[in-house]
């Protein structure tokens, strides 16, 4: 689900960059160091503006300054229970790997329908229930999240296509 956020960082800046673009280079720097990065508990999609930039202030011993930024962020916060579309990126006997955009997905062959079966003979390896029904690498699913681990810098999803109006699109 997606929700905009009000953040905060602080960014240290070299006195070379001193001058009169200094707000704009400290914008332009929290867009790279932010955006499309992964907090753990949600991915930061898009910085909306930069409202509020502090006085720098000089940090004792060197000669570099910190300014505190605060932001507004469009984040992406997946949640157990939401069902995404997802691209297959590989398919193996033990189930069938996608990506939500940045969210890798496993599916569990355990949590694809019984009449979709595991096919090691066709070129590509692939789930098929010998009809109009193919997951191969490529193929766009319709998922629900069954759950989600957070690590420092990323995350991990466990997904299903084995209830009514999931699976192949």
């Amino acid at each position: 689900m997606y929700f905009l956020y009000e953040l905060e960082r602080v960014i240290t800046l070299h006195p070379s960059f001193f001058g009169p673009r200094v707000k704009e280079y400290l914008t332009n720097r929290l867009l790279e160091d932010v955006e499309g990065t992964c907090t753990g508990q949600y991915y930061i999609i898009c910085v909306m503006d930069a409202y509020d930039i502090s006085e720098g202030r000089v940090v004792p011993g060197s000669a570099v300054a910190e300014y505190t930024v605060h932001y507004r962020a469009v984040v992406w916060r997946p949640f157990k229970g939401e069902t995404v579309d997802a691209i297959v990126s590989s398919v193996n006997r033990m189930g069938v790997f996608a990506d939500v955009g940045p969210l890798p997905v496993f599916v569990s062959n355990h949590l694809i329908p019984g009449d979709i079966k595991w096919d090691p003979n066709a070129t590509p390896p692939q789930y098929t229930d010998n009809g109009d029904q193919v997951i191969e690498k490529g193929t766009h699913l319709r998922i629900k999240l069954i759950g989600t681990r957070s690590d420092v810098g990323s995350m991990f999803a466990i997904g299903s296509i084995k209830e009514d109006f999931l699976g192949t699109l």
